[in-house]
């Protein structure tokens, strides 16, 4: 009972989240300048004033901005994200079809990031001062300061154009009529180097929290009772410092998994993905507004859903947390 209470909680407060997000974004989208007839317009190489005005009229453009504000709102209560007209299809269909790209490269991401990070990280910190350690430190510090567009470039470079080793981009080959294993082996190979640039940034963010909290526990009355007890440095690392010392690993997970949204707009563009965050982009091009609230509001439940999920994680790992 108590988890079904902090779930209808989480989904209570999530309500007027979702509702600030939604109506400041169309709010600010509607002061940017030009609209999507503008934008169609344009590719049109212009047009005659009635029929620029007859399109306004048609989108329900010609409106006041709270009259478009509340048609759309009371739209999305419907789960109806309205019709993409530069795609020429609903915007719920294009959303699904780029939506599972996007979480494979933000998962793979994320994974790598913090799997290797806090390896990285906990040899650092049993090796502190050492050789190891500040060689794990300068990589560290080298990832961190590499920009994720200029590390896929370079890779692309390297491993696509001079060794021929890996897909320049996409998310699979075209035509391949891969199935099963074979499938998936052809989409690995393509997330490769979009994973590698878009997580190494926050390998280097992770391995180094992770050394720090890592320290930390260590000096920690119940870690030296343990050690005087006879606890194997295996076990001592295992069981005792870890398990605590992931705990604010965890709590930057949540914070940076919408962080490592917004990254994931570079990453797809130059690779090409067709992901969310290509869409974004070019959906911002185009002014194509009703696929860019729709990104929004996808993006903003992904995010609500993970943190959720990253509070539920660090109850696990923290007895003296109570989901109440």
């Amino acid at each position: 009972m108590s988890m079904l209470n902090y779930m209808l909680r989480r989904l209570v407060q999530a309500i007027p989240v979702m509702l600030i997000i939604m109506v400041g974004t169309f709010l600010l989208l509607k002061l940017a300048p030009g609209d999507t007839v503008d934008a169609l317009v344009g590719d049109m190489g212009g047009a005659d004033p009635r029929f620029i005005e007859r399109l306004r009229a048609e989108y329900g453009l010609d409106q006041p901005v709270l009259m478009q504000l509340w048609i759309y709102m009371t739209k999305l209560a419907r789960f109806d994200f309205g019709w993409s007209f530069v795609h020429e299809q609903p915007v719920m269909t294009v959303l699904m079809d780029r939506l599972g790209t996007t979480l494979l490269l933000m998962i793979s991401s994320l994974f790598f990031a913090v799997s290797i990070g806090s390896l990285l990280g906990a040899i650092a910190a049993r090796k502190a001062y050492s050789l190891t350690d500040n060689i794990i430190s300068t990589l560290g510090l080298v990832f961190y300061a590499m920009p994720s567009f200029f590390l896929g470039l370079m890779m692309i470079v390297l491993f696509s154009v001079k060794l021929g080793w890996l897909p320049v981009g996409g998310i699979q080959t075209i035509p391949s009529f891969y199935e099963g294993w074979d499938y998936v082996k052809d989409v690995a190979l393509h997330l490769i180097m979009p994973t590698a640039s878009l997580s190494l940034i926050y390998l280097a963010l992770y391995m180094r929290l992770m050394r720090t909290s890592v320290l930390e526990v260590a000096d920690l009355d119940y870690v030296r009772t343990a050690r005087a007890k006879g606890a194997g440095e295996w076990r001592l690392m295992i069981h005792h410092i870890m398990r605590n010392a992931l705990l604010p690993v965890v709590t930057l997970l949540g914070v940076q998994f919408s962080t490592i949204l917004g990254g994931s707009v570079v990453v797809e563009t130059v690779f090409s993905l067709p992901g969310l965050g290509e869409l974004a982009y070019k959906a911002v091009i185009q002014r194509d507004m009703n696929m860019l609230m729709g990104i929004i509001f996808l993006s903003s439940i992904v995010v609500i859903v993970v943190n959720f999920l990253i509070d539920l994680l660090y109850a696990r790992l923290d007895s003296r947390i109570e989901l109440t």
